[in-house]
């Protein structure tokens, strides 16, 4: 088994973990439906989280390629930093439902808005710093500007509680996720 190989095991286990958080709190939406008022950007976000997840897991793969000599305990602390806010994102974003009582999915997304954007503000620097420690260089271009947006972005929804914007930060979200992975990440690399 090469370095990364068993390294990564950790990294997988924290992100399938985080994967398991949000399709449990689909599990329980659907379980109590009828008790649910729906509130359709936290649920944008919810299946943001999981394709967050999935993108952070497929760009791990060029670590794969680094020299088993080249990672230290920081290094390696560095990668599973990242995974930390990631779950915590993933446990944020949708609710523990009380089956009997239900939920206004409005309600619970404005409770939790600003711990939310700000993991996902500290998931993003994470990321570039990760980069920046691992690469000796800064992330490419195209990879630092839109980390850098989603960061803006995510830091105003954590200002503001206007449903507007967030509204609006969830449809931007969508597209601009989506023109990451299909700019950056089409193929492992």
């Amino acid at each position: 088994m090469d370095a990364f190989s068993y390294l990564s095991v950790l990294i997988s286990i924290i992100v399938g973990l985080a994967v398991t958080q949000v399709l449990q709190g689909f599990r329980a939406l659907m379980l109590a439906r009828s008790r649910v008022r729906t509130y359709w950007p936290a649920l944008v976000w919810a299946v943001l989280v999981l394709v967050i997840c999935v993108q952070v897991w497929w760009a791990m793969f060029f670590l794969g390629h680094r020299p088993a000599a080249r990672w230290t305990f920081l290094d390696f602390s560095l990668v599973l930093l990242q995974t930390v806010p990631l779950y915590l994102l993933a446990g944020l974003v949708l609710p523990d439902v009380d089956i009997e009582r239900g939920l206004d999915l409005r309600e619970h997304y404005y409770a939790h808005h600003r711990w939310f954007f700000s993991l996902l503000v500290l998931l993003l620097l994470v990321s570039i710093a990760k980069t920046r420690v691992l690469t000796d260089a800064w992330p490419r271009p195209a990879d630092m500007g839109f980390q850098l947006v989603f960061a803006v972005g995510a830091a105003i929804g954590a200002w503001t509680r206007h449903g507007w914007y967030h509204k609006l930060q969830a449809l931007l979200a969508i597209a601009g996720l989506g023109a990451y992975i299909v700019t950056l990440f089409t193929y492992l690399q």
